[in-house]
Parts: structure tokens; sequence; C-alpha cells
């Protein structure tokens, strides 16, 4: 099963990571949640952006385009295979960060992808 950063992790059961992290372990997929908050989610501990996973296959970003830049260094470093841009993530800045470094994305839904047998 593929590994996922989740950026933007969230203790809050209303938030969409929240949800994310509960169905990605859910459906066997190993999780690193990454967020400000402290806690926990679907039993994994929230840390803060600063251990780089090298066995990442795909970052989901539940973080809106004002919080990103001080995590571009983070997702660069990190070396996903992709990048999940939620509703409300979009940015052109960081996809261009991306691009630069040969790191694919797509504009989706990782509960969309989960439920739909796309991830």
């Amino acid at each position: 099963m593929k590994k996922t950063l989740i950026i933007g992790a969230s203790p809050d059961a209303n938030r969409y990571s929240y949800k994310a992290a509960h169905m990605l372990t859910g459906r066997g997929h190993k999780i690193v949640n990454v967020g400000i908050k402290t806690g926990e989610v679907a039993g994994v501990a929230i840390e803060r952006p600063q251990t780089i996973h090298q066995d990442i296959d795909t970052i989901t970003l539940y973080i809106g385009p004002a919080t990103q830049p001080e995590y571009f260094d983070y997702i660069v470093a990190t070396k996903p295979q992709r990048v999940i841009f939620n509703p409300g993530t979009e940015n052109v800045e960081l996809q261009r960060v991306l691009d630069a470094n040969d790191i694919e994305y797509t504009e989706a839904c990782t509960l969309v992808l989960l439920a739909t047998g796309q991830y």
C-alpha cells in the first residue's frame, strides 16, 4: 500500500484531513500526519514538518495557498511520487515548484479518489 503524508492533519473530527486519515488507514494505507495541531489522528501522532520521510508515495494537502510556501522545501525534500491538491488548496506557485522538481501533482479530492478506487 502507498504511504501518504497528510499536510494539515487535525484531530478535529469535522476536518477533511481527519476523515482522509481514517479512510486511508481503514483501507490499509500507512500515513504520516504533519500539522500545527497537537494530538493524533487515526492512531498516528501529528508531527511538525521537520523529519524528512523518504518513503512517501503521496502528499495530500489540507492547507491553503497562503500557508503553503513555508512547506515548499519540506515537500520537495520528501520527494513524493505525487502531491494531491484537495479542493481549496490549489496553488500555481507550488505547482511550478513541483514541475521544476519532477514531482507529479493532481487537483482532486483524496476522499473521492479513495471512495472510487482511483487512489
